[in-house]
């Protein structure tokens, strides 16, 4: 990871009349940076953020810029992707070559690896903004269908692999772990962590969820990176979940 050592420019206050009130910028490095409505703005090796002389990065691998009002990220590499997350209403997404989308979440974290380095930036823009839901309590009437229903084990599970990405905003799929570590991580036996897994891809794939199994000559050898996907966005498990892992790993190490 990059780090303030890693630029020679020198940050600017918060202060500065570039960045009053209000103001849509790009930090990166402790630098912020001011963005015009009416300008593009490119990160990559040469751009106007130029990050690093990294021979793996695009000249220009990144675009920001303002259309009628919303901000806009793109993607202008050929062969590399960002993540991009907004830890505080569970946001969680890859933006693949030739993909653009809005930026809408107040604070955005980006995050993208080239050759051997990995990068990290955050966009603060001040509207529109989403905030995050929060699901209403009902006293009477029918569930409606869609959100599955975990045991403490399979919840553990998600948990688990989920554990990374939870922990620090913008770490992309790289972080989830084998199930050989997961089950560690747990102290689980690994038949015991595929049996479970089997178990969630399975009530997960009655309901809807592309990608928890094989299908069609292709096999779900991406299921891992798909559930965490899932759990995370819909808000399955958060980070207020994570000292769960802790006390099973010491309960089973105490058994």
């Amino acid at each position: 990871m990059t780090t303030g050592q890693d630029r020679a420019a020198s940050p600017a206050e918060p202060g500065d009349a570039a960045l009053d009130a209000g103001a849509t910028y790009v930090e990166y490095c402790g630098e912020r940076i001011a963005l015009d409505a009416d300008r593009r703005f490119f990160i990559g090796r040469e751009a106007d953020l130029s990050i690093d002389d990294n021979p793996y990065l695009h000249r220009r691998f990144l675009v920001i810029h303002n259309e009628n009002g919303l901000w806009w990220l793109t993607n202008l590499g050929t062969h590399l992707s960002a993540s991009v997350s907004a830890g505080d209403v569970g946001f969680s997404a890859t933006l693949g070559p030739g993909a653009r989308m809005p930026l809408v979440f107040g604070e955005t974290t980006i995050v993208f690896t080239a050759g051997p380095t990995t990068y990290e930036l955050s966009l603060f823009a001040r509207a529109p903004q989403v905030k995050s839901v929060t699901r209403p309590e009902y006293s009477g009437g029918h569930t409606t269908q869609g959100v599955p229903t975990l045991t403490e084990s399979q919840k553990l599970l998600i948990i688990v692999l989920a554990e990374e990405i939870l922990r620090r905003e913008g770490t992309g799929a790289s972080a989830i772990p084998s199930s050989a570590q997961a089950a560690r991580r747990l102290g689980w036996p690994l038949t015991k962590f595929n049996r479970k897994l089997d178990n969630v891809c399975d009530k997960l794939d009655q309901l809807g969820v592309s990608g928890m199994r094989g299908g069609g000559g292709k096999l779900a050898s991406n299921r891992r990176t798909k559930l965490v996907e899932y759990a995370v966005s819909s808000r399955i498990v958060t980070r207020e979940d994570l000292p769960l892992i802790d006390a099973e790993a010491a309960r089973n190490a105490a058994g």
